[in-house]
């Protein structure tokens, strides 16, 4: 089979990325001829396919600017080189991930017409929400543009701006739920969250499939599971939505060692913050993060916004570390409850610190947590779904 990968970045940038890269190596494992289509980065991963990458965008003020106001509604380089590609590898399918602003959903409605069965897998919440987060002005979870785009306008929620604001609007307008169903055969939702938010905002069922993300899960594996140490972790970005104050908050109030690993916008005001118990380590490589985070009493994910199936919680298990998760978006559907994890009500530093105490207080099975989610996220299993929905 010929697939056609889209993702508006080539490298290891987000979960988003990281997903198309390892869907490539897969398919390719199973002697599946791949083509990839993205915007041209300087980041981005060597590919005798970048000659086809429509150029780089920056929605700041400079040389192509208007360039970039114009590619969410689908320019003509974009147009020409995707026509481009899909006429010298002629795909059986095509398989978006992130797309809108940089690359826009015109590749969906051009491969469409030429009979090309399309696959969409859903990362985020953009389909739905123009600021691709439910989260208005970046605080507050606001579902009202699922029924009313104009609601983004109404309250500024693009960086506070009129005008980004407008833009938002306009390619919401625009690439519409009936335009972009039209085009599309399927869309992959990662959790049963995410299909159930689909749905709400008019989405046809029929098109909907839920389908949880896979993972390498060799890089996950272990000789010994069960040697942890007198600490639990923090793994992600340091940033509001990610509910990193509720957790300082929390663990300032406890005797336990907390090792945070990561960066971000809040990461100076949370060592401010934090008490003497809290380690800071920064931004760490695999290898690094598979040591501390493989010998975690448990890890943290204090999200504070709609986290669709994060990949943090699914590599925690795999290396046998039990999560404590907040009930929201799709967390809860990764973690069985005293088995492989609990669940905390998000925000509420009460109830987060209750839960440390418990989990600390808690005998896992750390090596029955691993064996059960390596099976789980194994990426032969999703190779058998996926394909099965290509066809």
């Amino acid at each position: 089979m010929r697939i056609l990968l889209s993702n508006k970045f080539y490298y290891r940038r987000g979960g988003d990325c990281i997903y198309t890269l390892n869907l490539e190596q897969l398919l390719k494992a199973h002697g599946h001829e791949t083509a990839v289509f993205a915007m041209q980065y300087p980041d981005n991963l060597p590919t005798p396919w970048s000659k086809y990458f429509p150029s780089e965008i920056r929605f700041s003020p400079g040389p192509g600017m208007i360039e970039a106001f114009l590619r969410p509604f689908g320019t003509h380089e974009v147009k020409r080189k995707f026509n481009a590609l899909l006429d010298d590898f002629r795909p059986d399918v095509v398989h978006l991930n992130n797309i809108h602003s940089q690359l826009s959903p015109v590749i969906a409605e051009l491969a469409h017409k030429r009979g090309i069965r399309v696959v969409w897998t859903i990362h985020d919440l953009k389909l739905l929400c123009p600021r691709y987060d439910c989260m208005r002005n970046g605080k507050t979870l606001c579902e009202e543009c699922f029924a009313d785009k104009h609601k983004v306008l109404e309250y500024k929620c693009m960086k506070n701006s009129k005008a980004a604001s407008f833009l938002a609007y306009r390619e919401a307008v625009k690439w519409n739920r009936q335009r972009l169903e039209a085009c599309t055969d399927l869309f992959v939702c990662p959790s049963r969250f995410m299909e159930g938010k689909m749905a709400k905002g008019g989405f046809d069922g029929h098109k909907l499939v839920t389908l949880c993300n896979f993972i390498d899960v060799e890089k996950c594996k272990k000789e010994n599971y069960t040697e942890k140490g007198d600490y639990y972790c923090f793994l992600g970005r340091l940033s509001n939505e990610k509910g990193i104050h509720t957790l300082i908050k929390a663990a300032n109030q406890l005797p336990y060692k907390l090792k945070i690993i990561g960066g971000g916008p809040m990461e100076e005001e949370m060592k401010k913050l934090a008490n003497p118990n809290v380690e800071f380590l920064g931004f760490r490589q695999w290898d690094e993060i598979k040591e501390i985070a493989g010998r975690a009493r448990f890890s943290v994910i204090p999200s504070e916004w709609y986290e669709n199936n994060p990949l943090s919680v699914i590599e925690a298990q795999c290396i046998g570390t039990p999560v404590l998760g907040a009930r929201i978006g799709g967390i809860p559907e990764l973690i069985e409850e005293g088995t492989s994890g609990m669940c905390f009500e998000s925000k509420n530093v009460e109830d987060l610190k209750d839960k440390i105490q418990a989990m600390f207080a808690t005998d896992f099975d750390y090596e029955g947590i691993a064996r059960a989610a390596q099976k789980r996220y194994d990426s032969e299993t999703y190779y058998r779904r996926i394909v099965e929905l290509y066809k």
